[in-house]
């Protein structure tokens, strides 16, 4: 026999009780009679003794039925009590939220948006977690988190904020010293600089003009786990990098990197709000997916916006 009391049966016999028939029990509970009946014999078997006097006219509590039913009535109570408290919480955006972004671009355009954000949802906490190393979001309970990335097949549930471009740039002073790669082949020759963390691995993989495919590992003189500290090298002149666009943009726009193999393009990604499911989401994660989504639908770094500024 099970530990656990039996609290279906114990709700159906508040029921029956209550109704005062097995027929009105099933009603009120969207039940057929016969699941009501099994479930009150289950009980009666555990408890070895009867709940209710049966009879073709009259149903009527035992002695044992009685104290029993005026127990269950109370644990239907409190067990109604709480679901419905549970949805109201549920259904009303308010809570925690655990979020996981990447580091700079959650200091770019995420932070920047979060006071916004708790001016419109004020019942609304975030917990936001900075780093570029992807988190298991199941394993260390996240309610969700921004990808940046060609994102793969998962059991997580990807909403697509908006697309995300990467591209190979220089410094001109880079260019003018060691010259400007034509091809990516070209780049097996020159000062790269890698990311630990890219999703795809370490390679750089190009699709040319005509289809073709073409793969290059950056070797140079640094490597990092988080993509802002490329660029003191990359400015001074001093390697060739791979960045989002997000980090490119302002510097482009200013003529302190150039774009290169831009007749190449790289894998396309995208920025992604990533949960483990869609399934009874709480109102608080689907606020913050919606707030989200609405302000960097229309990315801020192409049309010049002042987080650019500090890419």
């Amino acid at each position: 026999m099970s530990k656990l009391p039996d609290f279906e049966a114990l709700a159906m016999v508040a029921k029956v009780a209550e109704e005062r028939s097995y027929a009105g029990a099933a009603r009120a509970l969207g039940v057929s009679v016969a699941t009501v009946s099994r479930a009150v014999t289950r009980l009666e078997e555990r408890l070895g003794g009867r709940v209710f006097n049966r009879s073709s006219r009259r149903l009527a509590l035992t002695d044992l039925g009685r104290g029993l039913a005026e127990r269950a009535t109370r644990v239907l109570w409190e067990a109604e009590a709480a679901e419905s408290a549970a949805r109201e919480l549920a259904n009303r955006p308010r809570g925690t939220v655990r979020l996981a972004v990447p580091m700079s671009f959650g200091l770019r355009w995420v932070a920047p948006l979060l006071p916004e954000f708790f001016r419109a949802y004020p019942e609304i906490a975030v917990d936001l977690h900075l780093s570029d190393a992807s988190v298991d979001l199941i394993g260390e309970g996240f309610d969700a988190a921004l990808r940046i990335a060609v994102l793969e097949d998962s059991s997580l549930v990807a909403r697509r904020l908006c697309p995300m471009t990467r591209q190979i740039v220089a410094a001109p002073g880079y260019l003018a010293r060691y010259g400007r790669p034509q091809h990516p082949g070209d780049l097996v020759a020159h000062h790269c600089l890698g990311y630990a963390y890219r999703a795809r691995g370490e390679a750089w993989r190009f699709t040319g003009p005509d289809g073709a495919a073409q793969a290059v590992t950056p070797s140079g003189p640094l490597r990092v786990t988080n993509v802002d500290a490329l660029l003191p090298t990359l400015l001074a002149g001093m390697g060739i990098a791979e960045l989002p666009e997000f980090i490119a943009a302002g510097h482009l726009a200013a003529g302190r990197l150039e774009a290169l193999l831009t007749d190449w393009q790289l894998a396309p990604g995208g920025l992604y709000f990533v949960t483990p499911t869609a399934r009874n989401r709480p109102a608080k994660v689907e606020a913050l997916a919606d707030f989200l989504a609405e302000r960097l639908s229309r990315p801020g770094w192409r049309e010049g916006g002042s987080q650019s500024a500090m890419a």
